[in-house]
């Protein structure tokens, strides 16, 4: 079975995706229109085929030339086609990567919605919503990570929605070692950016430091982003520097070993399409306090592995901090329960198997 695969070769959930399928003998193309460096791909032995759609950003060459790169592309899309010969086109994110599938003609196409390109994307104006239910319109599969994106999506498509988890390998991401003692430790794995609410977790943490002044504690914000520096001059405002951490970008396969070491972690998105970030800190066994976001409230069970506290209530978020800080054994007994569900339904190993089965389907 051969699959060509549009998707952006830069984003980590694509290389899980191709890496993972390919090893369980799906032969995967990958057609990225945004470069890569690097020999992630070559080394497992995956062709890739890139095309530099994006190069209007960079260039400013007049208000058409997005529509005549997007062209472009959809020719050089046939033209890989063309040669690949794949038995199923199946593209990830519905604006420019899916509307250039749609557009090659090639069927059965696959179309995965990722997030922003169904909560926000089509909010911008008419002609997004049009471009976003004409692109989804032409698919022969939908699928969506989680339930409440696959109800956002119904509202650009009346088609059956299949729910493709992307969970956690559960081998990996585990707790091989006991929490250190004697120190409380909030952790977070985020982009510092505006939509992931870090300003308020740091807000919490330092009530947290104000109601607890005895508490050897610290924050770890795992993850780079624009807002680092505005970041930064907050915990410093708030006299919590000492205590706060940004340890900037690391690995995904390294983030076990650094959850080992968080008593909690704690997640305060605007939105979430689906938690990736609290299943990952539920699989080590990491209850998780979070925002009512979507994907949040999808995958937490508010009092049993973890708090799910109102968007940008800092104040609500230190409260159920302090609940795991005033009875520590909610620590272990939400952990399990965590690593318990995680395992149950979030299996990475059992969602790759369900693209197969899906794969297998439409051949």
């Amino acid at each position: 079975m051969k699959v060509l695969i549009v998707s952006d070769a830069q984003s980590v959930h694509t290389q899980r995706w191709v890496s993972s399928l390919s090893e369980k003998g799906v032969e995967i193309v990958l057609y990225s229109i945004v470069p890569f460096e690097g020999d992630f791909y070559s080394s497992k032995g995956i062709r890739c085929h890139y095309f530099d759609l994006f190069n209007y950003k960079r260039e400013n060459m007049g208000m058409l030339y997005p529509i005549w790169r997007h062209l472009q592309a959809v020719k050089d899309l046939k033209r890989v086609i063309k040669e690949e010969k794949p038995q199923i086109l199946h593209s990830h994110f519905v604006t420019s990567y899916s509307l250039i599938a749609a557009l090659s003609g090639f069927h059965p196409l696959i179309e995965s919605v990722w997030g922003s390109d169904v909560y926000i994307y089509p909010k911008k104006s008419i002609l997004h919503k049009w471009l976003v239910k004409f692109t989804l319109g032409k698919a022969d599969k939908v699928l969506s990570t989680s339930n409440v994106m696959g109800d956002e999506t119904h509202k650009y498509t009346q088609k059956k929605i299949e729910i493709t988890p992307f969970g956690v390998n559960t081998s990996l991401f585990c707790r091989k070692n006991r929490r250190p003692e004697g120190k409380f430790v909030v952790g977070s794995v985020k982009s510092l950016s505006s939509n992931y609410g870090n300003e308020y977790i740091i807000r919490a943490f330092a009530e947290i430091v104000k109601r607890n002044p005895d508490l050897d504690c610290s924050l770890e914000l795992i993850g780079k982003g624009p807002h680092q520096g505005k970041l930064t001059l907050l915990a410093w405002a708030l006299g919590i520097d000492d205590k706060v951490n940004f340890r900037g970008f690391i690995p995904n396969d390294s983030l076990p070993q650094e959850f080992e070491k968080f008593s909690i972690t704690c997640y305060m998105s605007n939105s979430e399409s689906f938690g990736v970030s609290a299943i990952e800190s539920m699989a080590c066994e990491c209850p998780v306090v979070a925002s009512d976001a979507d994907g949040f409230r999808e995958v937490i069970e508010d009092s049993k592995t973890g708090f799910i506290v109102p968007r940008k209530d800092y104040m609500a978020a230190a409260d159920a901090i302090q609940k795991f800080i005033d009875n520590p054994q909610l620590i272990e007994s939400m952990g399990k329960a965590g690593r318990e569900k995680v395992c149950s339904k979030y299996r990475w190993e059992d969602n790759v198997e369900k693209m197969i089965s899906i794969y297998r389907e439409l051949v």
